[in-house]
């Protein structure tokens, strides 16, 4: 991410086609949680979106299982698949016990979220900690050019002093930048697309556009596909306006797609009450 504006993720709110995508999602939230179900079975509808929003980051991570063999599940311990869906479930499971952090120190989140993600498995003295210069890094979906340590820490510090100074950017923007800059740096040995997507939703939960946590964005990333979700990640690599804007589009159409899941079951908590 790179911009000299003042409030630099104000400026990307004023973007070409971006105040239209933050529009849209902003209507799509409001009609979901206007829905009559939310009145009484918010959590219901809050646990079921956390469940939908698991399988589908774990499925961009490769590990593309059914919902209901999600649900069905419990020993994560097994192959490696399995590892992958245990960490999303985990994930999503801690984001909402960390909202209070993220403010003040976003970086002590993102070290949470990685020793969660780990689970236990083997630690060692890389888990909860960005990488150092010459370690690796298993990330294989996305393919982009991987910074350096030095680059890593500076402008993870960067993106943690602008999310503790605040500012006017709407959450969707602040989420697309978070998500993508933590896509871009690989700041871990591991589980960097399941962090990055965990801090999105701690952001669109945080930031108070979704706070019950019912518009999992993971579910409208899968939905796109991993194709689409890569190609809208390269335009924030390369850094252009019309990369910027192209990716943070694509964050609000996922989140759109996380409110239409939601509604869905709504509707169908609904038809069961009657």
């Amino acid at each position: 991410m790179s911009t000299t504006a003042s409030d630099p993720l104000a400026a990307l709110g004023s973007l070409p086609g971006v105040p239209e995508a933050v529009d849209s999602v902003r209507k799509a939230v409001d009609r979901v949680y206007g829905h009559r179900v939310m009145r009484r079975r918010s959590n219901e509808v809050t646990a079921e979106a956390a469940l939908r929003g698991s399988r589908g980051s774990a499925a961009l991570a490769g590990a593309d299982w059914n919902l209901e063999e999600v649900r069905r599940r419990t020993d994560f311990s097994g192959e490696d698949e399995a590892r992958v869906v245990g960490a999303a479930l985990r994930l999503t499971a801690e984001a909402g016990q960390l909202l209070s952090i993220w403010r003040q120190s976003p970086l002590r989140v993102l070290a949470r979220l990685h020793l969660v993600a780990a689970g236990g498995a083997a630690p060692d003295d890389t888990v909860g900690r960005p990488r150092l210069a010459g370690e690796s890094v298993d990330e294989p979906l996305i393919e982009a050019p991987l910074p350096g340590a030095d680059e890593v820490a500076g402008r993870l510090e960067g993106l943690s002093q602008l999310i503790i100074a605040g500012g006017s950017a709407p959450a969707l923007v602040t989420a697309a930048v978070v998500h993508g800059e933590l896509l871009a740096l690989r700041p871990f040995g591991s589980h960097n697309g399941l962090v990055a997507r965990t801090a999105e939703r701690i952001v669109l939960i945080g930031s108070g556009l979704d706070p019950k946590s019912i518009c999992p964005a993971e579910v409208g990333h899968a939905e796109q596909g991993r194709a689409a979700y890569v190609a809208a990640f390269e335009g924030y690599t390369a850094g252009t306006p019309e990369g910027m804007a192209a990716w943070i589009a694509h964050c609000g159409r996922s989140v759109e797609l996380g409110v239409r899941e939601s509604t869905a079951v709504c509707e169908a908590l609904q038809r069961g009450a009657a």
